[in-house]
């Protein structure tokens, strides 16, 4: 079976710890260890979010004004090479020898025009008081949100994932035994501008859509979402909540998620779902082969 993995942020990052290098390389070091073993009977894919990795990176800059902080399209690629550096390290070390593990910087291609461009609404960085907030507007055209009283965050645009670039070298390597791990934080966002030339863009895209293409593209016969919740619950944040443990896409399409957290986990998996009729999994990083039997998590299937 043909697998692609998406880690969310807790396979680097427990709620509420500090972003130590030591608290991430721990927390892969467990995720390695259900991943190689999915590995050792599947080809694998894997692919991560970088969230509060370039939140962090967007804080390192404001304590070196001396330089204009890096755009988001760079700042993706430099935590898409740390984050998997850390995967690959831990899964070598996890998996038998002669065994193969490769990460790739991945560039996504998104259309120019996509309505989220006008729009702007995915929170990253800091936030800041209003004086900056106000200055920030001016010289740099940001666009921002009130994220608590007296307090902003930058927001930019979430256009939809069209092409993964490298899908070639990925299906070849993944043909070739390889556990590929690439799209990292939705992947390095670009646009075609004029003459065809690609250029990176101030955008992020969705980890969880670009995992959904990621997987139709490689043909996958399974799509695995895992988070730090056990599963896809009716009614989350109501007085009682329903785990959902065997559902349908139509099922799912009558019921409302959080459009940031839950809510693209959903439309992803059902929309793998409906296009090539395998299975999608939701679910906690410690049941991965649990979900796929059936016996933990959420299990999506036409």
């Amino acid at each position: 079976m043909r697998i692609v993995v998406a880690l969310g942020g807790s396979a680097l990052l427990r709620r509420g710890e500090p972003m130590t290098i030591d608290n991430q390389r721990h927390n892969v070091r467990q995720a390695a260890v259900g991943l190689a073993e999915l590995a050792g009977r599947h080809q694998v894919v894997v692919t991560h979010g970088n969230g509060p990795q370039v939140g962090l990176l967007a804080l390192q800059a404001m304590a070196y004004p001396q330089v204009e902080a890096y755009p988001l399209d760079v700042m993706d690629a430099q935590t898409e090479g740390m984050i998997g550096y850390l995967i690959e390290a831990e899964l070598m070390n996890e998996m038998p020898a002669g065994a193969s593990c490769a990460s790739l910087l991945t560039r996504v291609e998104v259309d120019a025009d996509d309505p989220a461009f006008l729009f702007p609404t995915k929170p990253i960085g800091p936030d800041y008081d209003l004086e900056t907030t106000r200055r920030w507007k001016v010289e740099k055209g940001w666009a921002f949100v009130e994220a608590s009283p007296g307090r902003w965050r930058r927001v930019v645009a979430s256009p939809l994932p069209r092409r993964i670039l490298p899908i070639d070298i990925i299906s070849r390597l993944v043909e070739a035994g390889v556990v590929v791990i690439c799209a990292g934080g939705g992947g390095i966002p670009t646009v075609r501008g004029a003459g065809g030339r690609l250029e990176g863009v101030e955008a992020v895209i969705d980890k969880d859509y670009a995992a959904g293409l990621l997987a139709a593209r490689l043909d996958a016969d399974a799509l695995l979402l895992l988070t730090d919740v056990e599963a896809v619950f009716d009614g989350w944040g109501g007085p009682d909540p329903r785990p959902l443990h065997r559902v349908t896409p139509g099922e799912l399409s009558v019921m409302t998620f959080e459009p940031g957290s839950m809510g693209p986990k959903v439309a992803a998996a059902c929309e793998f779902v409906t296009a090539r009729g395998g299975i999608a999994g939701i679910g906690a990083l410690q049941d991965a082969g649990r979900i796929l039997e059936g016996l933990a998590g959420t299990l999506i299937r036409a």
